[in-house]
């Protein structure tokens, strides 16, 4: 699918800490320091109507999206609905032995694409990623790359925009001559690594302008 954003069109992006980038969630209009926050300067410089939401919030997995999905994305009622989750599912089967199967992932994730696609939203799915600095990392592929599938999976059958951020941002790394240049601990992304989720994105959607900085720089579009 090709998602073009229109003028005056609500966007919301959906996620775990890449995501939410420290954005204070008393503010509903705040929008952390990352990808989001540059998307939405750019946008937000370019003049336009278009509104610009984060919900993202540190540590989730898909479960956690599920619980919070109609709060905090079908009552905000958006036009473009951008989600990445995943990495989160992943990492926690390595530090807590806290396993989300492949299947439970597939699941949560096809239910809150449904709801949202019911609701008229456009989607946009962003890959889960890792960009290994470790070794010990590497073992990490066994179980993240079968969640990009399924993410491949569900773009093609919602009909949703893909961007490929893991492959996006490993090769960035490469031309870095560091994965720490694009994530520090092979998860968080640098601001290098956000600026390049972020152009990526805009590019993906047609919405391509210089670079504007954080949207707090330019002013968000509030109601």
């Amino acid at each position: 699918m090709s998602v073009r954003l229109d003028d005056s069109v609500r966007v919301l992006f959906q996620g775990d800490s890449i995501t939410d980038a420290g954005r204070d969630r008393e503010d509903g209009f705040s929008l952390g320091t990352g990808y989001v926050s540059l998307i939405a300067g750019n946008l937000a410089a370019a003049g336009s109507g278009r509104q610009v939401l984060n919900r993202g919030i540190s540590g989730n997995r898909v479960r956690d999206l599920r619980v919070r999905w109609q709060q905090d994305a079908l009552d905000l009622a958006p036009d473009v609905l951008s989600v990445m989750i995943g990495i989160n599912d992943t990492w926690r089967r390595y530090d807590s032995d806290d396993i989300t199967t492949i299947e439970d992932y597939e699941r949560d994730y096809r239910v809150i694409l449904d709801q949202a696609r019911s609701a008229g939203a456009r989607l946009v799915l962003v890959e889960p990623f890792l960009v290994p600095v470790e070794d010990a990392q590497w073992t990490w592929r066994e179980d993240l790359d079968g969640r990009i599938s399924v993410v491949r999976r569900l773009a093609a059958d919602f009909d949703a925009a893909l961007l490929a951020a893991d492959g996006l941002l490993n090769q960035a790394a490469r031309e870095a001559g560091s994965p720490a240049a694009i994530a520090r601990d092979g998860v968080h992304l640098t601001p290098e690594g956000h600026a390049c989720l972020a152009a990526a994105w805009q590019k993906l959607v047609g919405a391509e302008q210089p670079a504007a900085g954080p949207a707090e720089s330019v002013g968000v579009v509030r109601p």
